[in-house]
């Protein structure tokens, strides 16, 4: 399946994600990143078009949106610690259980602590997947019985696109849980405290790429200097088209 960002639906406006009603619903993000992996990767594409939310995670995509004329025209940048914030604040008032799916045990012992203190109305389970590019089906029978035995009411799945996204999609039917569902990657890092996010000045001038570049260069200077570099060109490209 194609991707084409002029021709995706998101979500517009953090009014529009809070209205998405109750029940299993698989809520995606897209960056410039996700998006340049999402050319080359069809069942990337696909998981991404067939959820039942994508929310435009990164002020690149909404700039690109405006520039290409797309059918979604996003008034703001929605960053999945948005979606995690505004989903965990809604569960805390009435109180539930929420499943974290990846990482480290370490982090998922951090962020147990943490939501102890932040969210005291949630109850949490995790689940820490072995290291490996590809799960064997003993491995994802293992994940899947996890997350159904805890049948929580929230599920966060936190494996770095796109390993996250591929995984819940092709598994999404096996899942027997009556719950939102958001791929979130790098927000389990900054909740537990072992990533440091970027500055709300950093954050509110879009550049959270920037500060994590400046950071981590080493891992981040191909994602963000070559990635974004890509992503230009691939928008022109549909510019171009249109002409």
């Amino acid at each position: 399946m194609d991707i084409k960002l002029n021709e995706l639906r998101l979500i517009e406006s953090k009014r529009e994600l809070e209205a998405i009603p109750e029940g299993k619903k698989l809520i995606n993000t897209i960056n410039a990143h996700s998006y340049n992996t999402a050319l080359k990767d069809k069942l990337f594409a696909e998981a991404l078009q067939r959820g039942d939310a994508l929310i435009p995670d990164g002020a690149s995509i909404v700039m690109a949106c405006r520039w290409l004329k797309a059918k979604s025209q996003p008034k703001e940048r929605i960053a999945g610690w948005d979606l995690f914030v505004m989903e965990m604040e809604r569960l805390n008032r009435k109180g539930g259980k929420c499943f974290f799916m990846g990482s480290s045990e370490k982090v998922l012992g951090l962020i147990k602590e943490r939501t102890k203190a932040v969210y005291p109305n949630i109850t949490v389970e995790t689940y820490s997947p072995p290291y490996k590019p590809e799960f064997s089906e003993e491995d994802n029978r293992a994940i899947i019985e996890a997350i159904n035995r805890a049948d929580p009411d929230l599920l966060w799945i936190g494996m770095t696109a796109p390993k996250q996204e591929k995984w819940t999609y092709t598994h999404w039917d096996e899942l027997k849980i009556r719950c939102h569902t958001g791929t979130i990657g790098a927000v389990f890092d900054f909740f537990a405290g072992t990533v440091e996010r970027a500055p709300e000045w950093w954050q509110k001038h879009s550049l959270e790429w920037l500060y994590r570049l400046l950071k981590e260069p080493k891992r981040m200077w191909k994602r963000y200097i070559i990635g974004n570099t890509l992503f230009l060109w691939n928008v022109g490209k549909l510019m171009m088209k249109r002409l």
